[in-house]
């Protein structure tokens, strides 16, 4: 049986894992822990308690600042009341190799001031990019521009994987995709 099993278990570690499938409307988000690029830890599972949570994956450094990132970005802040209005908190994930991923990600936050419920988190080596499934493994390439809607049960509600440049989400369509918060009596 030794013999058997040794030869198996050599082939297996050769044997590349499978990528798992991105996730869908209805599943469970997958948790993770990612830190900002000054330091400050963010749990998707712990920022999802607190309400519904927009989760951008930008593509990072691919060799350059993407300037569909930085668009999309822009306008996210620029329409950050109606994110805060619904009670929702953002987080962008800026994935990329984790050699100088922090100074990138700070290279595209120069011109950008993130509002208090807004993080941008770093991925290094893509684990949370790998974790969801959306590695756009090619040259040049980082992650599948994509947006999760995620509530506080931690389902995920709304789903956009663009598996191009363009085409990403708009603040308006995201806006427009989150529960409206009931007026304070």
């Amino acid at each position: 049986m030794k013999r058997i099993l040794i030869p198996l278990l050599a082939c297996a570690a050769v044997l590349p894992l499978a990528a798992a499938a991105p996730p869908v409307v209805g599943e469970k988000a997958r948790d993770f822990t990612l830190s900002t690029p000054e330091g400050k830890h963010v749990r998707l599972s712990d920022v999802m308690s607190q309400g519904p949570v927009v989760l951008v994956v930008l593509r990072g450094y691919p060799g350059y600042q993407c300037p569909y990132c930085n668009r999309q970005v822009q306008d996210f802040i620029q329409k950050a009341q109606g994110f805060a209005d619904a009670g929702a908190h953002v987080v962008l994930v800026y994935p990329g190799p984790a050699q100088d991923l922090g100074a990138k990600a700070n290279e595209f936050l120069a011109d950008k001031k993130l509002p208090d419920h807004f993080d941008l988190v770093l991925d290094p080596d893509y684990e949370v990019t790998n974790l969801y499934g959306i590695r756009w493994d090619a040259p040049h390439e980082t992650a599948y521009p994509s947006t999760f809607l995620i509530d506080r049960q931690g389902a995920i509600f709304f789903s956009k994987i663009v598996k191009e440049h363009g085409g990403r989400t708009t603040a308006a369509e995201i806006q427009d995709a989150l529960p409206k918060r009931k007026p304070a009596q």
